[in-house]
């Protein structure tokens, strides 16, 4: 009799612990099966709001358990409640974090040092067979806003020097070069962000100065409204490193 009840006492435990990890699948799944062209991207993410509301009702779940064992004081039930409680939290709490963090950025994808007049792709808009056009004084607006610190960057260095460690920089990043114009003073090349294997584009431009030069970077998303800050982040890196670099 104490066998079939302690039995019992375990069903709650275990469907929440399940439910929870179901809902912990969902989200760390997301990603990397759009990044291996397993779904598109639009899957994955709704794929991380799934598992949100799947963690929240988990945690629900988990709770009424962990009271339940409890009262009946089955510690092997409350050990495995905790779990899900846990397991579920942070299948709920991640997406939150990241929905609460995109509310904190403009809805642009389009980043640029030069607003008035950004550096152009030219081999990346044949690769992508479509031009990357300039949203214009809209996409500058929120830039301004948003990113006030991204701006022309003036090297103390000649043009071709300059050039060459904005080369050693995008090597060192671990970009993909796609074309590379010393006579122009330009480069693009292609970054993949880590979590869903998004393509993101980018062009250096560098113009002579005197015996410094000016560098601008625009980064662009290929897909997506908002890029929750990623082309903004990039670009901070390579300015850094290239920073670093003539020290």
């Amino acid at each position: 009799m104490k066998t079939s009840v302690r039995s019992t006492a375990m069903v709650l435990p275990l469907f929440a612990v399940a439910c929870a990890a179901f809902a912990m699948l969902l989200l760390f799944a997301s990603g990397p099966g759009a990044r291996l062209n397993v779904w598109n991207f639009k899957t994955g993410f709704s794929m991380i709001k799934a598992a949100g509301y799947t963690g929240l009702g988990c945690a629900v779940v988990a709770l009424a358990s962990s009271v339940i064992s409890v009262r009946r004081r089955h510690f092997k039930g409350i050990f495995v409640s905790l779990i899900a409680l846990i397991l579920a939290l942070i299948a709920f709490g991640i997406p939150l974090y990241w929905k609460v963090q995109a509310q904190n950025y403009p809805r642009i994808h389009d980043i640029s040092t030069d607003l008035n007049n950004p550096p152009r792709f030219v081999a990346i808009s044949t690769e992508r067979r479509a031009a990357v056009r300039y949203g214009g004084v809209e996409v500058a607006t929120q830039q301004m806003k948003a990113y006030p610190e991204l701006k022309t960057v003036v090297l103390a260095l000649p043009a071709n020097e300059a050039y060459k460690t904005a080369l050693l920089t995008v090597r060192e990043l671990g970009w993909d070069i796609v074309a590379e114009r010393p006579a122009e003073g330009t480069i693009e090349a292609t970054d993949t962000t880590r979590w869903f294997g998004f393509k993101d584009d980018i062009v250096i431009r560098i113009v002579p100065a005197g015996d410094r030069s000016l560098l601008d970077i625009r980064s662009v998303s290929r897909v997506g409204i908002s890029d929750l800050g990623t082309n903004a982040k990039r670009m901070r890196a390579f300015i850094a490193k290239i920073a670093l670099g003539r020290k």
